[in-house]
């Protein structure tokens, strides 16, 4: 038998495997564009779900039978119940394709179609007018794009609130642990290490709450726009079954009452979510490296912080640990920062009525999302849940720091004060026993004044 079968599209005949269950605008696609990353499966996957809520909505509009709508029914169940394993034999193009993702809507018709013909040959399934009925790429694969990015939203915040979460155990646990501040990487006055926490937990929150303000963008589908936005081939109220199977299938509020130009246009939505991303990413590249700084050591470093030994940390060097879901989560985060420079390009290049960077848009998007949220879990569960302090350390740098001379300013004044810092500077000694020996203030009054747990205002 021949291993592969000829099939014809509007430009001629195609060879495709004979075991293939695509056709030839597949293939075409396979020939022509063979470099970089395949298409996301998660994408494929929505695409799927749109593609039964249109057959679902199309028998009920009377626009296609009921028996060709179950079959389709019957063929995409068929392909979502396989493993990513199989489900991407039959899935293979790349993300750069055609800006416009039509090859890949293209595959998810014929694949639908041909696994159709399997099941009952007697039902005659055709890619374009039955599988796409009423739709076009053009909107189809928009309507996916946001679909597939809100759901990686959700599993994001889910990830940051349990990096917040855990962040509110070490707050708690560290509230009255005093420690020295820093500025411009030099001594500052103390400050407890739950308080230092609070400032990083708080930054999370407020990036949470930019994704939560920010994400409901994504839930305007572009579906009922067809080609260029004017919806022709669609049926009156085909594209608000479609959102609203859409929802009860992923538990969001999607709808598709938005201005379909748009839609088909312009991917601003998923730019300024994008953008908080790269917020967010900047935000965890602060807090990763605080916590490694302050664990750098463990006897040469600051040394304030212990963190879990997941790993040995050398090849040459034995017993070396080091910060590795530090340098993980801060790689991420160069990684969804350098994105969000191609989503923000990408994102401008509409014209006229469509913009067609689309896979690069959502494959981008997606790997930013998958990043952090696979990161921060990571960086959650394997270095902030098993750090603990080293208050002895940290009690011992408070004890040496000459910035606690800021408490002498309102009762000596701020110039005599830095002569004190500055001259045990000079000296090598303690800052108690230069401002002794400059006769401003007894040991007593020294003793009352600096208290470093009340520097901290704590107890406020």
């Amino acid at each position: 038998m021949p291993n592969y079968r000829t099939e014809a599209d509007t430009l001629g005949p195609v060879k495709i495997p004979a075991d293939a269950l695509w056709g030839p605008q597949t293939q075409r696609s396979l020939q022509n564009f063979s470099t970089g990353a395949k298409m996301p499966l998660v994408l494929i996957k929505v695409l799927l779900q749109i593609k039964k809520a249109a057959a679902t909505a199309n028998a009920e509009l009377n626009a296609i039978s009921t028996d060709k709508a179950d079959l389709i029914l019957a063929a995409i169940n068929h392909l979502l119940s396989l493993d990513d394993t199989e489900l991407r034999q039959d899935f293979p193009l790349v993300v750069y394709q055609t800006g416009s993702g039509t090859q890949t809507n293209m595959n998810v018709n014929e694949v639908v179609a041909n696994m159709a013909a399997k099941l009952n040959p007697e039902i005659k399934i055709l890619p374009n007018d039955d599988v796409n009925h009423g739709q076009s790429s053009n909107d189809i694969f928009p309507t996916a794009m946001n679909i597939t990015a809100a759901l990686a939203i959700v599993k994001l915040k889910t990830a940051v609130q349990h990096l917040i979460d855990q962040l509110a155990v070490k707050q708690k646990e560290y509230w009255r642990v005093v420690k020295i501040g820093r500025t411009h990487l030099q001594d500052a006055t103390p400050i407890t290490f739950g308080q230092e926490i609070s400032g990083w937990k708080s930054m999370l929150e407020h990036d949470l709450g930019y994704l939560n303000e920010l994400s409901s963008t994504l839930h305007e589908l572009a579906i009922g726009g067809t080609a260029v936005g004017t919806g022709l081939n669609a049926v009156p109220h085909f594209a608000t079954m479609i959102a609203q199977q859409m929802s009860t299938v992923y538990g969001i509020e999607f709808t598709a009452d938005s201005n379909k130009f748009y839609g088909l246009a312009a991917h601003s939505g998923l730019n300024v979510v994008h953008g908080a991303l790269k917020t967010l990413a900047g935000d965890l590249m602060k807090i990763a490296n605080d916590v490694r700084f302050l664990a750098s050591g463990p006897r040469a470093g600051y040394g304030e912080l212990n963190l879990p030994a997941n790993e040995p940390g050398s090849s040459i060097m034995p017993g070396k640990v080091n910060p590795t879901q530090a340098e993980a989560i801060t790689m991420a985060a160069v990684r969804v920062i350098g994105n969000d420079v191609v989503v923000s390009m990408a994102a401008s290049q509409g014209n006229f009525e469509m913009n067609v960077y689309k896979p690069v848009i959502i494959s981008t998007f997606l790997e930013s999302a998958e990043l952090l949220t696979g990161t921060i879990t990571s960086f959650t569960d394997l270095m902030i849940a098993g750090l603990t302090v080293n208050a002895d350390r940290m009690e011992e740098l408070v004890d040496r720091s000459l910035m606690t001379v800021t408490a002498l300013s309102p009762h000596i004044g701020y110039h005599d004060s830095a002569k004190i810092a500055q001259q045990a500077q000079k000296d090598g000694v303690t800052l108690r026993e230069a401002a002794i020996e400059s006769g401003k203030i007894t040991a007593a009054q020294f003793d009352q004044w600096i208290d470093p747990v009340k520097m901290t205002g704590i107890d406020d």
